[in-house]
């Protein structure tokens, strides 16, 4: 086999200008596949986290059917304080789990005493809020990053709108499941940075005040966020959860809870899919032009030492050692081309994260790119490459492989 390979590599110099535009050409695939990868999956990874972890967290649990009617915020289907109890109990035993939060979520008018408008408002436990959506705090540009009793933190636009400043006291009214009307005076506390997505422009009061201001002698939880603590494990936690979760019934029979990971309750999701789906889009490229250019060659190859095939059969070179040396050559393209091409590519990407390359995503602005490439994405490019270089080599060499003697001998 070690014969094999030295002629192999012998063949490919022979032919030096060919092989290196060949190899230049896989090479400049790989390259482009892994900054693509990398730079597509930091804006991904930082999308995904901007929505999860300042607003969403990773899983969302509702009573069943409340997701159905989400954008009235309806209060008659919160999760009662037995049901509640339940879930936490259930949540404590996950130990992928690293927060929770129970929320409050519901409409209310806003009134600065000379104006009012409509309002959406989380009442919330600050501590397991900002331990579940730690980003949260960093959306506050005005104000106090944290939230006291009597306190609400409000939308940078509704605060811009209405002229409100960190400090005003204002007025929140709102309407109760059964029907009254109260209202409770606040005081703004901080100014929220409006982030794009679901639940980016809400306002936040602590949860013992949405209780008094909703009039609830049992607090009924809208919503439940949970953090985990990987995100890589979403799908398998939601696994482990989802059936306790609908095992729990009501007398009817009936599941009492519903569980939607992140991707489920924004629509940004569907830009993770195009993501995902422009980067499978772009290794099908690589594999076209890894399979392209190496079989012009080694055609070309197999044209040109047909007499040297021919003489290499007479003197009882078996076919299959024949076949082998041509696949040999389209492996060592494939090898040298996925080994420069990983080098070059892990060289590019470290320069993007040295450059601070910054973008906005919706009203964030200053996110620093971070490009990263996974060990795993590097080995399956690698892989795809060499598998591709012996397959494109495979016709030529069962081609070569089949020649007569006499008739290749005989080939000017």
């Amino acid at each position: 086999m070690g014969n094999i390979f030295k002629i192999a590599i012998r063949n490919l110099l022979r032919y030096k200008r060919r092989t290196l535009l060949t190899a230049t050409l896989v090479t400049l695939g790989v390259v482009f596949v892994l900054v693509f990868t990398a730079v597509a999956g930091s804006f991904k990874n930082m999308m995904i986290g901007q929505i999860t972890d300042s607003m969403m967290g990773h899983l969302q649990i509702h009573r069943k059917g409340y997701v159905a009617a989400i954008d009235s915020l309806p209060l008659n289907m919160g999760i009662k304080q037995t049901g509640y109890e339940k879930l936490e109990a259930l949540l404590k035993q996950e130990k992928e789990i690293e927060a929770y939060s129970p929320r409050i979520k519901f409409g209310g008018m806003f009134s600065n005493f000379n104006e009012t408008t409509n309002i959406r408002l989380n009442g919330v436990y600050p501590e397991k809020e900002f331990a579940t959506v730690p980003l949260l705090p960093e959306r506050v540009v005005s104000g106090e990053k944290s939230l006291n009793k009597g306190d609400i933190m409000v939308p940078e636009l509704l605060a811009r709108g209405m002229n409100v400043k960190v400090g005003d006291t204002v007025v929140i009214i709102a309407t109760n499941q059964s029907g009254s009307v109260n209202g409770k005076q606040f005081r703004v506390s901080g100014i929220l940075e409006s982030a794009t997505g679901p639940g980016g422009r809400d306002g936040y009061i602590q949860f013992d005040d949405a209780v008094d201001l909703l009039r609830m002698e049992q607090p009924e939880i809208s919503e439940v966020a949970v953090r985990l603590k990987q995100f890589s494990k979403l799908s398998g936690v939601e696994k482990k959860l989802r059936g306790p979760l609908e095992a729990e019934k009501n007398p009817k029979g009936k599941p009492v809870f519903e569980l939607h990971p992140w991707e489920k309750l924004s629509p940004f999701a569907n830009i993770a899919k195009m993501l995902d789906l422009m980067t499978l889009f772009i290794k099908v490229m690589l594999i076209a032009i890894v399979l392209i250019s190496i079989m012009n060659v080694m055609m070309m190859a197999v044209f040109e030492r047909i007499r040297e095939i021919g003489t290499i059969a007479a003197i009882g070179t078996p076919p299959a050692t024949i076949r082998s040396l041509f696949l040999v050559e389209g492996l060592c393209l494939g090898l040298f081309g996925a080994v420069i091409g990983n080098s070059v590519g892990t060289i590019i990407i470290l320069i993007v994260n040295l450059s601070n390359i910054t973008f906005s995503f919706g009203q964030q602005t200053g996110l620093v790119m971070k490009a990263a490439i996974a060990p795993y994405d590097i080995l399956m490019v690698s892989v795809i490459v060499v598998i591709v270089s012996v397959l494109a080599t495979l016709q030529p060499a069962i081609r070569a492989s089949r020649m007569q003697p006499i008739d290749a001998l005989r080939h000017v």
